[in-house]
């Protein structure tokens, strides 16, 4: 046992009324030690629930990423002497783990789109996880096509140099953080680690962060966090099973912080937007099964007309507008369109494929 991170677990884990928050330099020892299994087992899952129910706060999550840029795996940046930082701003889309259940993603379509557009995207994620053992973006990929979970870090690296795209797979680039996975199934909730992961960058140069939320009181946290962490470019969207996914079914709720080129002071600003009045409004298609979701996916990156397809559209087109390429989410939209309509999608996606 650690007498060290018991410490730790008694300041959490004390209740209500005797319980202490750690402060950021406290809890970027408790979940190195963690990460490193310097605390025993029981100490792990006692933490962790405790925490859960304590809820972290902004200060106890800038710690919990402290240890992560410390422990974990870093993409090097992809500024060159001619091409400063701001011009290859990476753009990381992050999406809960435990992967998504209820409706389809597009997250994949609206990465190649802004991967064709000259916009580099980086993913991270695991293999299916606890506790909702949902469909994760790893076999979404594998099903298009794209293996992730076969290359090293510094292939991947080269992906992302080379085509725009890249993923950090947890199982093989960050194991020590995979081997606290079945932990969340033990406790049966999600832990605090699963709200750090939708705000990490595993990328040392300048990002374009975009988390998904799904209650309110996420978002705060992680605007708060992000302050205390420098970040001077994110974007916060509750999206479809808090993932990065805008809905068709109701209105877009998105926060904005800062901008790509980073030639303004940053400022928040609150966006509501409304699909319908871009015609884009629906219902959000429903994840059937895997096989369906693979076969839609492919049916709209190969240009056809389908329900899925106004849902890649209005994700595309946010995005590009949101990433600078285009001056008016309008223009976002009739671009990301005429991406799919002409097979730049497609071809792209040959290209991270015979890479």
């Amino acid at each position: 046992m650690s007498n060290e991170f018991r410490e730790f677990l008694k300041k959490v884990g004390s209740g209500t009324h005797t319980g202490r928050d750690l402060n950021r330099q406290g809890m970027q020892v408790a979940m190195g030690m963690m990460l490193q299994q310097e605390a025993t087992p029981a100490q792990i899952g006692a933490f962790m629930i405790a925490h859960r129910i304590k809820r972290p706060t902004p200060e106890e999550l800038a710690g919990m990423l402290d240890a992560y840029d410390e422990l974990g795996p870093v993409l090097p940046s992809l500024a060159t002497a001619t091409q400063p930082e701001w011009q290859n701003r990476v753009t990381v889309l992050s999406c809960p783990y435990d992967g998504r259940s209820r409706t389809a993603p597009v997250t994949p379509i609206t990465a190649l789109i802004l991967a064709a557009a000259g916009v580099p995207v980086l993913m991270h994620g695991g293999d299916r996880m606890p506790t909702k053992y949902g469909t994760p973006l790893t076999e979404i990929w594998q099903g298009l096509g794209v293996d992730w979970t076969r290359l090293s870090l510094d292939e991947t690296q080269k992906m992302l140099a080379t085509t725009g795209l890249g993923f950090v797979y947890l199982p093989k680039h960050f194991p020590q953080a995979a081997d606290l996975v079945p932990y969340r199934d033990q406790i049966g909730k999600r832990p605090p680690i699963a709200s750090l992961e939708l705000v990490w960058s595993p990328y040392a140069g300048k990002t374009h962060l975009v988390a998904g939320f799904v209650h309110p009181p996420s978002e705060d946290r992680f605007r708060i966090t992000l302050e205390l962490r420098d970040r001077s470019c994110y974007t916060t969207v509750k999206g479809l099973e808090g993932s990065c996914d805008l809905p068709r079914s109701r209105t877009a709720i998105i926060g904005t912080f800062g901008s790509i080129a980073g030639d303004k002071p940053p400022e928040w600003e609150r966006l509501h937007l409304h699909p319908e009045e871009y015609g884009l409004g629906g219902h959000d298609v429903p994840l059937e099964s895997d096989e369906k979701l693979i076969e839609d996916l492919r049916a709209v990156i190969e240009g056809k007309s389908i329900e899925l397809t106004k849902s890649a559209i209005w994700n595309g087109g946010f995005y590009l507008w949101r990433c600078e390429v285009c001056p008016t989410l309008k223009l976002g939209i009739e671009k990301a369109e005429m991406f799919l309509k002409e097979n730049v999608v497609a071809q792209k996606l040959k290209e991270v494929i015979h890479c």
